[in-house]
């Protein structure tokens, strides 16, 4: 222990001396995740409530036949506007939300108490057209049931008879549940800085010094070479989780500047402890992977090219879960990546998390820790190692 503690204190000192690297390692992801929430966020919050609020222009096509239904729209704010000569491109071409085209049989169908055809022309694979569409078929929704019911009342039939079932609706989620559905970007991006948080001391430290060929004069000392590494990615890990709790911590204070419902996301301090243990067993995974890549390659330059690859790993659970969702089972507890993005979902979620996918987590991520630490050490043992190229 006395070893592996000196060459920790040994590797620290190194990097905490080029203050550069250190600055950029503990201060990147304190600052680049928080104007990340802050930016978008707002941005996200701004747009919204301009679509929401301010007065929606609608191309009309057809609007000398449906007048009233014209008035309607312009009482829930939603403005009439000349009809263009080719809608559909138009709207292809970002050139308006959505349009209306109302059928030029609209008004004999309306007299007659028809269903009178009205057609909306948007491009689903739009987001930014969800909520004029979303307004627009509202309202017409409402013109709709307003209508009928007249006409019901005007015939002497109660309006409750054009219902012949009442649907009820119940949801369950809680405010923590839909607030953490805004976060869903959070997992990837805190598995990333955990998992690579350390990239740079653990590939220096083995890789680098293996091309300064100063590797060579630490191996020939009396340390078992086991030792020598475990020292490396001790003061890898704790730097690490070094920078991951200045990132928890900057979570604290951008919440409570975030605009909306972001600004009522848990930060307490359980909340933090756990997110922190949550992502040790991660840090001591990248540590080791790197540790054990970093051994196998013969300078700095190829190490680094690695990163790429890895960089790649944490947001596989992001993307499977988005293309196809599935129920949380005690399995996926024990998935590297895939067990931290449900374990952050669910303290952000502020859902329990059982004592036995706590224990399935932590042996599953400490075991395969192990795994590559046992790998690593039979690599350090090699002689030519301490061999620059």
């Amino acid at each position: 222990m006395k070893t592996i503690w000196t060459v920790a204190k040994k590797e620290l000192l190194d990097l905490f001396r080029d203050r550069r690297t250190m600055m950029l390692g503990l201060l990147m992801g304190p600052i680049v995740i928080p104007a990340l929430i802050l930016g978008l966020g707002s941005m996200a919050e701004k747009k919204a409530r301009t679509q929401l609020e301010s007065t929606l222009e609608l191309p009309v096509i057809g609007a000398e036949h449906a007048p009233n239904l014209v008035a309607f729209l312009k009482g829930r704010n939603i403005e009439a506007q000349p009809a263009p000569e080719d809608p559909d491109a138009v709207v292809r071409n970002q050139d308006a939300d959505v349009i209306l085209r109302i059928d030029p049989e609209f008004a004999t169908q309306w007299r007659d108490s028809q269903p009178a055809k009205v057609e909306l022309i948007y491009d689903s694979s739009r987001q930014d057209s969800a909520i004029p569409r979303g307004r627009v078929s509202g309202a017409l929704m409402e013109y709709s049931r307003t209508v009928g019911v007249l006409r019901g009342i005007n015939r002497g039939v109660s309006p409750e008879a054009g219902f012949a079932v009442q649907v009820a609706q119940r949801d369950v989620a809680t405010p923590e549940s839909r607030r953490g559905m805004l976060l869903a970007f959070l997992p990837y991006m805190l598995i990333l800085f955990s998992f690579l948080g350390g990239a740079h001391l653990v590939m220096d430290s083995t890789a680098g010094e293996r091309e300064r060929q100063s590797l060579e004069p630490l191996l020939a000392t009396p340390a078992s070479r086991a030792a020598i590494m475990s020292g490396k990615i001790l003061a890898a890990c704790l730097f690490g989780m070094l920078s991951l709790l200045l990132i928890v911590l900057s979570f604290k204070f951008t919440f409570a500047m975030a605009p909306g419902p972001l600004r009522l996301v848990d930060v307490s301090t359980p909340v933090i402890l756990q997110l922190l243990l949550v992502l040790l067993p991660m840090v001591l995974i990248g540590t080791t992977l790197l540790t054990l890549i970093s051994a196998t390659v013969k300078s700095m330059k190829e190490a680094q090219g690695y990163m790429s690859v890895l960089m790649f790993l944490p947001i596989i659970p992001t993307i499977a879960l988005m293309v196809n969702p599935i129920k949380n089972q005690l399995w996926q507890f024990a998935v590297p990546f895939l067990a931290q993005n449900q374990m952050i979902l669910k303290l952000v979620r502020s859902e329990a998390i059982a004592m036995q996918e706590w224990a399935v987590y932590f042996g599953a991520g400490l075991g395969l820790g192990l795994v590559l630490w046992l790998l690593a050490s039979r690599l350090y043992h090699r002689e030519k190692l301490a061999i620059s190229a």
